[in-house]
């Protein structure tokens, strides 16, 4: 196998040591495996289909972790020392039942961080799950960073709310905001009531710049393991993710032809997030990483009536544009001078359901509700994605001032809408919560969320 190792590197490859050159020879990798027929790569590198079936299931089992324990009682325990009796119930180590809202099953409290805002946490089932590799993804000033320094408060807290330990930030664009992270300590509610002497502090908040790949991989390999260890750490946040892979492979650094750069990066993508999972699991802590967006491109169709079938476009949807029907209705409503044409979302070209156009609309946060049309694609693309526990995308549209417009005018923005989104998890289920940002840090709203900034 081309990239066995790099994606799964403590996998047992003795047994499958007699079909493992063949199939390294033919060229066949960890993802060939995965999503092709087992008999097509048998004929393909010349080894038994049975073998290939077998080293098949082997790797989705190491993809998917290690194996629950059966106990004899009926029910079943986790890898994370909780147990589900057989009627269903889940029973954290301590022998407390451990609740969900919506199905009847959460997160115990100690297994998770808590937002320090009760909305957000019923969303997420309890909060950010400890052992597992979380995503905040979303346009600038969407409220990621002042989301992931709630965080850094939140996990110095007792088991009530957080795991007792401090926090290590790491970033990639601009240095820890420490004056911002003051002021949620001392406005938020949650912490600002506390006893000194169980308020977090910024002192248990370790944090280092990362400029480049080649001492991104050396400080996560090498120096945060001893980090984690010397300062018990608890939380480790990455903001951002993405940063350090455009100079690299998007401005024309990586050397040959498109196709090699991007399977080179997502080769990286992969070994990184390998690494960010085993550091999790290893040392039981949260790992928390911002990323970023770009536009989406779709290719679309006008209606037939407006547009012959013959002149299909793509079109790249624009940021500052509003809601086609939004734009209407600001413009109509107040009595202005022309009344503009409504005109219906364009549709996607393809319904075709393996299409990535109609599937990333399941896992990006954008896509499935017909009333976002500004569409946008987290990046460092599928090969990421699939290294995630969860994605959290916090999205925000604007709020067009509803009064006249003349013909041509833009429409006037006063102000944001910001929705947090459970895009998946694997402890908890879909949801969405309106928030705002304020000098507290991050706060879930019944409407809109008027403040503005925030990254």
């Amino acid at each position: 196998m081309t990239n066995l190792l790099s994606v799964l590197p403590d996998f047992d490859i003795q047994p499958y040591a007699h079909i493992l050159p063949s199939l390294e020879k033919a060229l066949i990798s960890t993802a060939d495996l995965l999503t092709l027929d087992a008999l097509d790569v048998a004929k393909r590198a010349q080894v038994p289909p049975g073998d290939v079936r077998r080293l098949a299931l082997a790797v989705v089992e190491g993809t998917h972790g290690p194996k629950s324990l059966v106990n004899g009682e009926g029910g079943h325990s986790g890898s994370s020392g909780e147990s589900v009796g057989s009627n269903g119930e889940s029973v954290g180590s301590n022998g407390e039942s451990v609740e969900k809202p919506g199905d009847g099953t959460t997160l115990s409290r100690h297994e998770a961080i808590s937002t320090l805002d009760d909305a957000f946490d019923a969303a997420l089932c309890g909060g950010i799950a400890v052992g597992k590799l979380t995503e905040l993804v979303g346009e600038s000033a969407a409220g990621k960073t002042q989301f992931l320094l709630t965080l850094l408060l939140s996990v110095q807290l007792s088991s009530a709310h957080g795991t007792a330990k401090s926090a290590l930030y790491i970033s990639t664009e601009a240095p820890l905001p420490t004056l911002r992270l003051a002021q949620i300590l001392e406005e938020h509610p949650k912490l600002s009531a506390l006893p000194s002497d169980e308020r977090p502090t910024m002192a248990r908040v370790q944090s280092a710049h990362i400029h480049d790949l080649e001492a991104q991989d050396h400080i996560l390999r090498y120096q945060v393991p001893v980090v984690i260890k010397r300062h018990n750490v608890g939380l480790l946040v990455i903001d951002s993710i993405a940063a350090n892979y455009r100079p690299e492979f998007d401005r024309g650094k990586a050397k040959g032809s498109a196709a090699q750069s991007f399977v080179k990066r997502s080769n990286q993508v992969t070994e990184l997030g390998a690494l960010l999972r085993h550091i999790a699991e290893k040392y039981k802590i949260a790992v928390v990483t911002a990323n970023q967006v770009a536009d989406r491109f779709a290719t679309v169709v006008e209606p037939a009536s407006q547009v012959p079938p013959s002149q299909q476009y793509t079109q790249k949807s624009q940021p500052t544009s509003p809601p086609y029907s939004t734009t209407h209705s600001a413009a109509t409503a107040h009595g202005a001078g022309t009344e503009r044409a409504t005109t219906p979302p364009p549709t996607l070209s393809t319904d075709d359901p393996l299409s990535l156009d109609h599937q990333q609309r399941f896992f990006t946060g954008w896509g499935d509700e017909p009333s976002i049309t500004n569409l946008k694609t987290p990046s460092l693309g599928l090969a990421w994605t699939n290294q995630l526990a969860a994605r959290i995308a916090l999205l925000k549209s604007p709020v067009y001032a509803a009064r006249p417009y003349a013909p041509g005018e833009e429409p006037e923005i006063e102000g944001w809408e910001r929705t947090c989104r459970v895009v998946f998890g694997g402890w908890c289920g879909e949801g969405s919560v309106g928030f705002e940002i304020w000098r507290g840090g991050v706060r879930a709203v019944g409407g809109e969320g008027e403040e503005d900034g925030g990254s």
